[in-house]
């Protein structure tokens, strides 16, 4: 017998509470105080024991009969939810309730309307020369003063204290043919930020030749401002934004935070925020000039490039 997670009384105690009340002559109020549970409890199981049931085990709360939407009815509504119904219209025209539809609708996987049309085809592209494309992006972490839940676990002493401790944005800038990436930690993501770091960024990419010519971006604020589209202009770069909510169209700075954070941020114990600031160079260096690219051959990066990055 399997005895429920939040249950208060064992089998012994719940016969023992029954004892109490049909022999020992205790009320049920004082027998529900001295066992921690309500009165509505106790008459329960002095109930169940005046039926028979003198094992007082907890019982399965499933229900003893699981009626199954027919398949003739299931293959109406994916029928009717093909001509692009909602689960609300489809009850109504078939008088059944709306959580039914939706529990059939969410079984075969028809629970959202874009899943109707057919998949969509991935658009891969990669640019001929360094510097044609340049993806940039933002990523927010935490500072910390000590180690955080990832190594010490949500429930250690002093977890909460992280929260105040603040963010630092860690500004990406990725070429599209070559995958060579340009990293700083920065104290914010506003536009002046990012133009400074846009600058530096193509500073860095000309000492090893390569002339940034177009950069995409998601539409945050800091790269829709005017002061950016400006500084753009200035640089002589094309400004390219993705499509709203379509995060896949910067896939390759998207995928680049994704091996920043499990390799730098996750990859080992740092102590302070700052230890974890100084390891990116080191780390940068190495993604850029010597870890093995999947995209590229298992190539590093830098060797896509006129001079070694």
């Amino acid at each position: 017998m399997k005895l429920h997670g939040n249950a208060k009384l064992t089998p012994v105690q719940r016969r023992l509470l029954v004892h109490r009340v049909l022999e020992e002559r205790w009320t049920f109020s004082d027998a529900a105080d001295a066992f921690g549970v309500s009165e509505r409890t106790a008459y329960r199981w002095v109930r169940r024991w005046k039926d028979g049931d003198h094992e007082l085990s907890d019982r399965s709360s499933a229900p003893k009969r699981v009626y199954r939407t027919p398949v003739k009815v299931e293959r109406l509504i994916e029928t009717l939810r093909r001509t692009r119904m909602s689960s609300p219209k489809i009850a109504a025209k078939l008088r059944m309730a709306v959580s039914t539809v939706c529990s059939v609708l969410s079984r075969i996987g028809l629970n959202r309307l874009s899943k109707l049309g057919p998949p969509e085809p991935p658009n891969r592209y990669v640019r001929r020369r360094p510097g044609q494309l340049v993806h940039l992006d933002v990523k927010k972490l935490a500072r910390f003063i000590r180690p955080g839940h990832r190594v010490m676990g949500r429930n250690a002493p002093g977890m909460r204290a992280q929260i105040r401790q603040g963010w630092e944005f860690v500004h990406v800038a990725i070429d599209d043919n070559s995958r060579v990436a340009y990293v700083e930690i920065l104290p914010d993501e506003t536009a002046i930020t990012t133009i400074g770091f846009l600058e530096r960024a193509v500073s860095w990419f000309g000492v090893f030749g390569v002339r940034v010519r177009e950069i995409i971006t998601d539409n945050g604020p800091n790269y829709t401002a005017h002061d950016f589209a400006r500084a753009c202009r200035h640089l002589r770069i094309k400004h390219l934004r993705t499509r709203p909510n379509r995060p896949r169209t910067n896939g390759k700075a998207e995928r680049f935070i994704q091996t920043l954070q499990r390799e730098w941020a996750y990859g080992a114990t740092y102590q302070t925020s700052d230890q974890r600031a100084r390891a990116l160079p080191r780390w940068v260096r190495f993604y850029n000039q010597r870890r093995p690219h999947g995209s590229l051959g298992h190539q590093p990066p830098a060797s896509r490039l006129p001079t070694a990055a």
